[in-house]
């Protein structure tokens, strides 16, 4: 588990950094690459030991007998988060933006709502837009640094058109683990206005320490006709280019709507991803995973610390996931300032605020999932480029 040693990512088709310089102009020879959201760890041994033996044996045929596969998750669930989980209940899919999609595809119609509170993952927008539905954006409050629903707003602003709700527990990119309160709050307006909840909670692992995350499925059992799980290994343990998620739906009903779709698209996992998945939902896997949050509650500390010693700069404190949210608005600085501070001056490449939806325009988020030293680095970067203000 060392999480200090750098690897050296160019070359290796990385989306984070072989494209930064693409995307970003943030130049390759000394660019800090802190956008795209996996992380610079390799994953726990048991993956890749699960991984060379599919190497060692040579042959890539069709996954078969999936019984211990979905062991393995009724395990982790059980086990890391107190909640209860039947194979049948499990879908796999490429990922959970296709999860997203598919979810989107099988209960709603062209021309249907679907709610999202914004700024949140950018992805939700991009594919409730490419199939064709309505984009209900309800903003969420920034309140005392941190963000909260406004429920009273939110029920005002339905005109009965919205069929679903996506919600992001935790949230991404604000880094909030709603409470028990929070997440009542959302089954009851689901209810209120005959919503599909889809619970997208990939990053449900990654709670930094003091904070506890609780699934969906086990705030309200009144939800259970309506609630559509979402879960993943990929965002953990850092094999998200092993594109397999899971959809999870404890309602018969729904469960059935779903299998039509995927069996309509022909849809089916792939075994890499299963294999790594399976390892990965293990004792040492769960050992691997309490060494990561720690070095990542380290640093989050440090890069709080330095950050929001530059004034007009605010982090907003993470309570999980590892990818802080950072509010430029003190700076009294147009976003086209703000931004090419951090990018031209301080050779970061982050993602862009607007891209998160309404309420994301003075923020950038910055991907925390590297070694300490790129953090120390980023963090003596962004002091220098906002030298002015100290």
């Amino acid at each position: 588990m060392d999480f200090d040693r750098i690897i050296d990512r160019f070359g290796t088709h990385s989306q984070k950094w072989d494209m930064m310089e693409k995307t970003y102009g943030v130049p390759a020879s000394d660019g800090l690459a802190m956008w795209v959201a996996d992380m610079d760890f390799q994953p726990p041994r048991c993956v890749s030991d699960a991984l060379q033996g599919m190497v060692d044996h040579g042959i890539y045929g069709y996954y078969g007998d999936d019984r211990s596969y979905l062991n393995a998750i009724r395990w982790w669930m059980q086990e890391r988060h107190g909640w209860r989980v039947e194979p049948e209940w499990v879908f796999t899919t490429h990922g959970l933006v296709n999860g997203t999609a598919m979810c989107v595809d099988a209960f709603t119609d062209p021309g249907d709502g679907v709610v999202i509170f914004t700024p949140v993952y950018h992805a939700f927008a991009r594919v409730i837009k490419a199939a064709g539905r309505r984009v209900v954006e309800c903003p969420l409050r920034h309140e005392n640094g941190l963000y909260r629903m406004d429920f009273d707003a939110y029920d005002a602003a339905m005109d009965g058109s919205e069929k679903m709700l996506i919600l992001c527990s935790p949230h991404n990119p604000g880094g909030r683990v709603w409470t028990r309160e929070e997440l009542q709050d959302v089954a009851d307006f689901a209810r209120r206005h005959d919503l599909v909840l889809v619970s997208d909670e990939i990053h449900h692992d990654l709670v930094m320490p003091g904070h506890t995350h609780i699934p969906m499925a086990n705030i309200d059992e009144r939800i259970a006709d309506r609630l559509v799980m979402m879960t993943a290994t990929t965002k953990t343990f850092n094999i998200a280019g092993a594109h397999s998620g899971n959809v999870i739906i404890a309602d018969e009903t729904l469960r059935a709507r779903f299998a039509a779709r995927m069996s309509a698209l022909g849809l089916s996992p792939n075994s890499f991803g299963l294999v790594m998945a399976e390892a990965a939902y293990s004792p040492e896997g769960a050992e691997w995973v309490d060494a990561l949050v720690r070095y990542l509650d380290g640093n989050r500390r440090l890069f709080d610390a330095g950050v929001n010693a530059i004034p007009g700069l605010a982090s907003m404190p993470l309570e999980a996931t590892y990818l802080a949210w950072v509010d430029f608005s003190g700076t009294g600085m147009d976003k086209g300032e703000f931004t090419a501070r951090v990018e031209r001056d301080a050779r970061i490449a982050v993602n862009h605020g607007p891209s998160f939806g309404q309420g994301g325009e003075a923020f950038l988020r910055f991907n925390l999932a590297t070694p300490r030293t790129r953090v120390e680095e980023a963090v003596a970067r962004l002091q220098d480029a906002f030298a002015d203000l100290q």
